[in-house]
């Protein structure tokens, strides 16, 4: 079998398909961010969440010595892996089916719901129970089972928050981080069938309430889907880390298991982890190692499922992994990391990116999976403070990615009728490329110290430039301009 890189038989032209999956919001960032940043609640439940996981990261790396080396090693080992790709997906077949597995290569969100579909039609059963999977929310596989008449069963905690509220994840690791304690009691109440109606907001009652609700369901289930957080190409082994033990109890207890996972998750050998499982734990929940590391290898009879499938997915990866720079978003292990420290997705939420992947890796990942001018708007939702790239355990630098999204789009925009933006910064370059011209706006500059006399900051202006100080306000001009100062201080103009 030969690949391109990704999948076999896989363009690197082609993108994940519109219309299935939750890669596309069906607003622009700005747009649905105004609807987020008008929600108090929504902010402090982000803001005690998000400052809390980023107090608990900041302590276990500390104790790391060689943290940096960590990230080094990582780095190294993700640049490595994407550039021979093809091999170790090769190879991780091989071993997979060697061990009584089957490989089935999904080159879309379309054909891997198809594939999922029918194997789990294919043992008659009608209802699943599903470990948190970032790669089946971003095909919307729940959505495809359930046209087909199939019911999926989350059982991590936090997806089963979203699911029984009818809601969309919010963050990678805390798909419910939007929601507090007293939102979650009201959802049981609501939504789970024989809940005790004397349930308190108390977070052990909401685990145990979720524990008897679930725990039926693990010993019923007959098929299981998840995803999978590394693939070990030389065995043919692959993991799931998580903190509940739930997601072990759907690896462990059905008959069948079938696992979606992206391409870009394997790993070459065994050794590889030993760098990933310190990184990983400590940048997503800010603990030392996992308290569940669950792996598997193939069926092993008598032993957990007797039936494991295996759905490698591209949709958009191969296309993303043919950009030589843009493809070290792949390297992205899920952690987090960037999302609590990123003072955009702090105010702005999860559920403004109209993405699985919300926050700065959202930003640069999602536009490459889609095609940029489907998410055109998102490589503009970072302040491109590099606080991404600092947290970030396998060094992604993300704003670097954000500035070459942004210009992928202008470039693929030039050509017709300007922007507003484009249009003043035109007229800025015009202004600034002369000195007369630029010496001329300055002494025009100082009427804006009519304004803001009051506060030293201009809050308000008409349009165009409304646009600025409707978000921020306007430093109020200097009395003295630069060339000023140094035409009295030096006595040149």
């Amino acid at each position: 079998m030969s690949t391109f890189l990704g999948l076999p038989a896989a363009r690197s032209d082609v993108t994940a398909p519109r219309g299935v999956g939750h890669l596309r919001g069906e607003q622009s960032f700005p747009d649905a961010a105004r609807g987020a940043l008008a929600d108090s609640q929504l902010r402090r439940n982000l803001g005690h969440a998000t400052a809390t996981i980023r107090g608990k990261r900041a302590a276990v790396v500390a104790e790391c010595d060689d943290w940096e080396e960590l990230r080094l090693a990582g780095e190294a080992l993700k640049s490595s892996t994407m550039a021979r790709l093809d091999q170790h997906l090769v190879e991780l077949e091989e071993m997979v089916t060697a061990r009584g597995g089957v490989v089935h290569w999904a080159r879309d969100a379309h054909e891997a719901n198809a594939i999922v579909t029918r194997l789990v039609r294919e043992t008659g059963e009608t209802e699943v129970v599903k470990v948190k999977s970032m790669a089946t929310q971003e095909i919307g596989l729940n959505d495809a089972l359930a046209e087909a008449g199939i019911t999926a069963q989350e059982t991590d905690l936090a997806e089963l928050i979203v699911q029984l509220g009818g809601d969309l994840g919010s963050h990678i690791l805390v798909p419910a981080i939007h929601r507090n304690r007293a939102e979650i009691r009201e959802i049981f109440l609501r939504e789970m069938p024989g809940v005790d109606p004397e349930l308190t907001a108390e977070p052990r009652r909401l685990a145990e309430a979720a524990r008897l609700y679930l725990r039926e369901r693990f010993l019923r289930a007959k098929v299981a889907i998840s995803g999978a957080n590394f693939g070990v190409a030389e065995s043919g082994t692959l993991l799931v880390v998580e903190s509940e033990g739930n997601g072990r109890m759907c690896l462990t207890l059905p008959e069948t298991l079938i696992t979606v996972m992206g391409i870009e998750k394997v790993v070459p050998t065994w050794q590889d982890l030993e760098v990933f499982l310190q990184l990983l734990p400590r940048s997503s929940t800010g603990e030392r190692m996992n308290p569940y590391t669950s792996a598997w290898t193939g069926v092993t009879p008598g032993d957990g499922p007797q039936a494991f499938h295996l759905v490698l997915l591209d949709n958009g990866r191969t296309a993303t992994l043919a950009d030589e720079v843009g493809r070290a978003a792949l390297h992205c292990i899920k952690c987090s990391a960037c999302l609590n420290v990123c003072p955009v997705y702090e105010r702005a939420g999860g559920h403004a990116y109209g993405s699985v992947y919300p926050g700065p890796i959202g930003a640069v990942l999602s536009p490459q999976l889609t095609g940029v001018e489907d998410n055109a708007s998102l490589p503009y939702a970072s302040s491109l403070c590099g606080a991404c790239f600092d947290a970030c355990p396998v060094r992604i630098d993300i704003p670097s990615l954000l500035v070459r999204l942004r210009a992928q789009h202008v470039d693929a925009n030039r050509g017709g009728v300007p922007s507003p933006e484009a249009a003043a910064m035109a007229a800025a370059s015009w202004v600034m490329s002369d000195p007369r011209r630029f010496a001329a706006a300055e002494t025009a500059s100082r009427l804006g110290r009519l304004l803001g006399r009051s506060t030293g900051r201009i809050g308000s202006l008409p349009p165009p430039l409304s646009a600025w100080t409707g978000s921020r306000d306007l430093p109020r001009p200097p009395a003295e301009s630069f060339r000023q100062w140094w035409a009295r201080e030096r006595g040149q103009s």
